[in-house]
């Protein structure tokens, strides 16, 4: 939790207040998801991933903090419900029903978010965030092998220093 700065904290407190009544899954990804499950990285931002109704239900809770309004947009090699927000000088991307491009070009299939969601516990605060694991299997696929990479020794790390415990 060290590296991530109050200011994040904060806001995040501030997402958590608006979402408190939301009934679609949704959890912090990327580099803030990374960094409060103690993976030594600094966030530029927040991600947060949900289904496509969680994207729009997400954007009416945080209406006054609309830069980009969610939409359906594609690239090359994703594809989601897409929208960005700013809340107190801090960028917030809301992804819904994300789809990777497969190398033989179909798309997966979004994720069943609540498998991969368990929940940290930041003062007092129950934070939903997706598995490492899964996220490493998602950067994989998506080419982003030096995240993919980060994540797997991360997680290799984690492992060896519980097994060391238990000795």
């Amino acid at each position: 939790m060290k590296m991530v700065k109050k200011r994040y904290l904060q806001v995040l407190e501030r997402i958590l207040y608006h979402l408190r009544t939301i009934s679609a899954p949704w959890a912090v990804t990327g580099s803030l998801g990374f960094a409060l499950q103690g993976v030594p990285v600094q966030p530029h931002d927040i991600d947060i991933q949900t289904d496509e109704k969680g994207a729009y239900e997400i954007e009416r809770l945080l209406t006054e903090f609309v830069v980009k309004r969610v939409r359906f947009a594609s690239t090359k090699n994703i594809r989601s419900h897409f929208g960005v927000f700013n809340i107190d000088g801090i960028k917030v991307e809301i992804i819904g029903d994300i789809q990777k491009r497969l190398d033989n070009g179909t798309w997966t299939r979004p994720p069943e978010l609540r498998k991969h969601i368990h929940f940290i516990k930041l003062e007092e605060k129950n934070i939903p965030v997706l598995s490492l694991e899964y996220e490493c299997k998602a950067y994989r696929q998506l080419g982003r092998k030096d995240k993919a990479d980060l994540l797997k020794y991360w997680l290799s790390q984690r492992v060896s220093l519980t097994e060391d415990s238990h000795e």
